[in-house]
């Protein structure tokens, strides 16, 4: 008997005469080598023959003969082949339903032992297979740890492509199935009513979740659920921080601001901000059903009674229209007294375009605000130029951000990255306190020295525009005093300082249309 005269008798299709010489060389010598390889080799092929959920006995035990035969770890090239017909296997089971995730268990705990190549395509097709039925699986995390996400190839952070969709990388799947399971806890009874959150094992998980996004920024999800699992944690200021970035990115889905809610349920003033920013979003009716209760719930604890009518009475009609059960909540506040003689308004959009400014502040509030100057107002496109200092100026939109900006005014504002050809996008701006001060304002004081025929004029350093002289009846080598600002000045390319306003003892002029070059 060889191991050379089994090889054959499989390839010829005759397995059951290479089962029978096979079992014979190891009741022989059982610690050959040899006579291991071949009878795992035989022993595959019956797994191969038996890849359909029907043979599940025989599949198992054909497994459970490759686990016996104790082969050395060197030994990878019948594992991995196995790895590829177990992973078959795993998604035959999960296509029939209900799925039997008992076999499932069962598989796993057979093939722990086993000796794959690790990264390897084979071990990545094994993740997907016992993947793809993770939201039911109970024992997906103590599979996800075996499996170790360390060893996934490069290509698993890659997004594939299926029936002509891209679809998200496995890798980023993975994390995310992870991080959903440990949302969700551990049952504490058969039902599944109750659960408790392992908070340890949150804590292992971060650090790898954080090494994740730091290396795959386009990674758009693993940040959110970072920012729930520390929620869990019970970190708000840590959860805002993970969260902040991604919710930049989603800003426009009504979701991100009801999280971001959630991260300050103590500070009911910034959670009523978020629930009004989410909801004066474009979004389908029916989605909204549980967070307009939840928000007419608060407008009932302002006594605003006349929105919460228009609230529930939009919740009343949503459900109506999808053919929902009104909760019984609902129901007890539409008999209730203050329900009956409030008055329903046609929306309450302008209640909520009330409070998105503060919602959208704490949105940005990681990023910087800068102090600029404003040195020219275009109310009829509502653009302003702006002067920061002698590097960074420019101009900006600031129509429904700003109310009526002004020449001189100072502004606390956060800028969308750099400018391109002196125009900026910004995320907030608004006008700063009066105690601010700016390197591209400073207060003057001297005498004026008026040069003529061009009737213009300076105090030192400072320069001052004929229209100021003329319409201030400024004179020459009168004392004056005021407020200046920096400028470019493009022809002479150079900076100076120009008048925006003059004060001199009862004498006020303040000019809000000019703008002009030194």
């Amino acid at each position: 008997m060889s191991f050379k005269e089994i090889k054959e008798l499989r390839q010829a299709g005759k397995l059951d005469e290479a089962l029978q010489m096979a079992n014979k060389a190891l009741e022989a010598e059982r610690d050959n080598i040899w006579n291991k390889r071949a009878a795992a080799w035989v022993y595959y092929d019956f797994l191969k023959k038996n890849v359909h959920p029907d043979s599940f006995e025989a599949f198992r035990d054909n497994l459970i003969k490759i686990k016996d035969l104790q082969l050395p770890e060197d030994e990878k090239m019948v594992f991995d082949k196995c790895a590829w017909q177990i992973g078959k296997f795993i998604f035959e089971l999960q296509n029939k339903e209900p799925i039997d995730y008992r076999k499932i268990n069962e598989l796993f705990e057979i093939i722990k032992d086993f000796h794959f190549s690790k990264p390897s395509e084979a071990y990545s097709f094994l993740y997907k297979a016992f993947h793809k039925g993770y939201q039911n699986w109970s024992n997906y995390l103590a599979f996800a740890d075996w499996w170790n996400f360390e060893n996934f190839l490069s290509k698993d952070y890659l997004k594939e492509e299926f029936n002509g969709k891209k679809i998200m990388s496995i890798a980023e799947q993975a994390y995310i199935a992870y991080s959903k399971k440990l949302l969700e806890g551990a049952p504490l009874d058969p039902f599944g009513q109750q659960r408790v959150i392992d908070k340890e094992k949150i804590q292992t998980f971060l650090p790898k979740l954080d090494a994740l996004i730091d290396k795959h920024p386009e990674f758009q999800y693993p940040p959110y659920f970072k920012a729930n699992l520390l929620l869990k944690l019970g970190d708000a200021e840590d959860a805002l921080t993970a969260f902040l970035p991604f919710a930049r990115q989603k800003r426009n889905d009504f979701w991100v601001w009801v999280l971001l809610a959630e991260i300050f349920p103590n500070d009911k003033e910034k959670l009523f901000a978020c629930y009004c920013k989410a909801l004066s979003l474009r979004t389908p009716d029916e989605y909204l059903v549980k967070l307009r209760q939840k928000f007419a719930e608060i407008l009932i604890e302002k006594k605003m009674y006349n929105e919460a009518k228009t609230e529930i009475e939009k919740i009343i009609q949503t459900r109506d229209v999808e053919k929902w059960n009104l909760p019984n909540q609902i129901i007890q506040w539409t008999k209730q007294e203050w329900y009956k003689s409030a008055t329903t308004k046609k929306d309450n959009h302008d209640l909520y375009s009330n409070h998105i400014k503060q919602a959208e502040e704490i949105l940005f509030q990681d990023i910087p605000e800068e102090i600029v100057a404003v040195e020219f107002v275009n109310e009829n496109k509502g653009i302003l130029h702006f002067v920061k200092d002698k590097r960074k100026f420019g101009f900006f939109k600031y129509s429904r951000i700003l109310t009526k900006p002004q020449i001189g005014d100072l502004l606390k504002v956060r800028f969308n990255g750099d400018g391109q050809d002196g125009f900026y996008k910004i995320l907030t701006a608004k006008k700063a306190d009066s105690n601010v001060t700016s390197d591209a304002m400073k207060d003057f004081e001297g005498t004026l020295k008026i040069i003529s025929p061009q009737n213009f004029g300076f105090v030192d350093d400072v320069f001052v525009e004929p229209k100021i002289i003329e319409e201030s009846k400024l004179t020459d080598e009168q004392h004056v005093k005021g407020r200046a600002i920096l400028s470019f000045n493009k022809k002479k390319n150079k900076w100076g300082w120009k008048v925006i306003s003059i004060n001199d003892d009862d004498l006020w002029y303040k000019r809000k249309d000019f703008r002009f070059s030194i």
